[in-house]
């Protein structure tokens, strides 16, 4: 039996049919689209509705409390180490941030700024700020917001300008070892953070490229107010400067955690190497307590640099502030343990089997039902959730490594929610920068250009990769 699947119960009395399959898998879609999208209901609270409603479906097939319960807990335990990454990760963003190290490299992102290359240079900045952040949100709340007045001062249009940030600020949430929604996506999918974040380089890179070059040709046919102000991004660099002491020491945490990843070493003891290299730094560079530096690992960094707009964008970090992540993948794990339990997922995946006989058959339903599960709900965590829970297992039975669907759930699922006008991410971009979805979507190149990447690979095998451990969190599978 695979190590990520969990065998139905022999307490089984009823055999489950393809219907008894539907009703908790559509209804817990509904249920989460309708309380989440509509009535902004918690995703947590949801997931346990869903769960006991299963449970009560797998008590009427015959399942004991016991054998519900020890579904649950496989499933939690299988889960366990990316939820234990995922608690680092907290770690690792306060403690980076409380060391200078992200606060410089964001200073001098925003150095690359140039007033021709406006939409170039505005999705690098938001790409690079979302990537040492791990946040979309925060990235488009501070420097996106930033960003559209400097836009505003060059007469750029505003849907190209929105556009741009919004493609930038979710390539963090793609590829970023820090964003929720991927750490999210590899523990669910039970995949190697690093390893995740490699593969996806291969679609990652030329639909960000796509998007680079066709805002490079519309900002060198288009004309742009002279002397324009740069106001608002001199401003944040000026007090990056002046709160914090910048030294190429800073680099040392980055360092560390890349050659590690290169080296395919274990990923939680790396990523706690960095911790405590940046623990040191912040104390030694930027003369922070030792008791100070060791608590932000915990509660997060809470800057008071005297600018309102940095302060939000550094306000990130700590074990504290990944625990709603990891409450989510808890309660997920739980749900999906129940169904795996009773047999539940057997008849769909017994459906998926027949119409999934090949490669690019496979990748073309997983980015169907990301698309579907994404307009129905407009919930990233949710269109995570139930396509990477539903073709797990027949990727392992293809032989494919979990990464390709973890890429593929990213390319089709993650970054598209923001284009979608009801979803909450829709709707904070759009109050944010003060531009209507509709109108900055088509300009959000790398938004939806990575679904044509990764049906290009199913379609032709290429970067498709074999499974090739059985536990796929190691580093290296």
């Amino acid at each position: 039996m695979d190590p990520g699947v969990i065998s139905p119960s022999p307490e089984l009395k009823r055999e489950p049919n393809l219907a008894h399959s539907l009703v908790p898998i559509i209804g817990t879609a509904l249920l989460i689209g309708i309380g989440f999208g509509v009535y902004k209901v918690k995703v947590e609270i949801l997931l346990v509705v869903a769960t006991i409603l299963t449970s009560l479906l797998a008590a009427w097939l015959g399942l004991g409390w016991k054998e519900i319960q020890s579904g649950m807990l496989q499933s939690i335990h299988k889960g366990m180490p990316a939820m234990l990454i995922v608690v680092v990760v907290g770690a690792l963003i306060g403690s980076w941030l409380a060391a200078g190290t992200i606060p410089m490299l964001i200073y001098y992102g925003l150095g690359l700024i140039s007033p021709r290359m406006f939409l170039v240079t505005a999705c690098l900045a938001t790409g690079i700020v979302s990537v040492l952040t791990g946040t979309g949100y925060g990235t488009i709340g501070t420097i996106g917001v930033a960003f559209m007045g400097i836009a505003h001062g060059l007469g750029v249009p505003p849907g190209q300008a929105a556009g741009a940030l919004v493609a930038g600020a979710y390539l963090g949430d793609k590829v970023s070892p820090f964003a929720a929604n991927a750490n999210f996506a590899v523990a669910i999918a039970r995949v190697n953070i690093y390893d995740h974040i490699k593969h996806c380089l291969w679609t990652t890179v030329p639909a960000f490229a796509v998007g680079l070059a066709i805002y490079a040709a519309v900002g060198l046919s288009s004309q742009v107010v002279a002397g324009a102000s740069l106001a608002a991004d001199d401003q944040v660099r000026q007090v990056l400067a002046r709160s914090f002491v910048f030294s190429p020491w800073l680099l040392l945490p980055p360092v560390v955690t890349l050659l590690l990843a290169v080296r395919s070493l274990p990923v939680m003891p790396g990523m706690l190497l960095s911790v405590m290299v940046a623990v040191v730094l912040a104390v030694v560079v930027q003369g922070v307590p030792l008791a100070t530096a060791l608590n932000i690992t915990v509660t997060g960094f809470k800057p008071a640099t005297g600018l309102a707009l940095v302060d939000t964008l550094l306000a990130q970090g700590g074990m504290q502030a990944m625990m709603n992540v990891t409450l989510i993948a808890l309660c997920a794990f739980a749900f999906s343990g129940v169904l795996q339990k009773a047999g539940l997922l057997g008849p769909v995946l017994t459906l998926l089997f027949k119409f999934t006989t090949t490669t690019r058959r496979l990748v073309a339903a997983t980015v169907g039902s990301c698309l579907v599960v994404e307009l129905m709900t407009g919930a990233a965590f949710v269109t995570i959730l139930l396509p990477t829970e539903l073709f797990a297992p027949v990727y392992r039975q293809a032989g494919l490594a979990a990464k390709n669907l973890s890429r593929a759930v990213g390319d089709s699922g993650i970054v598209g929610v923001p284009l979608i006008p009801w979803s909450i991410a829709g709707a904070f971009m759009s109050g944010a920068l003060g531009v209507p979805v509709l109108s900055y979507a088509p300009w959000a190149i790398f938004c939806y250009a990575g679904i044509f990447f990764t049906l290009l690979a199913g379609f032709t095998g290429i970067t498709m990769a074999a499974r090739k451990n059985e536990d796929e969190t190691q580093a290296g599978s």
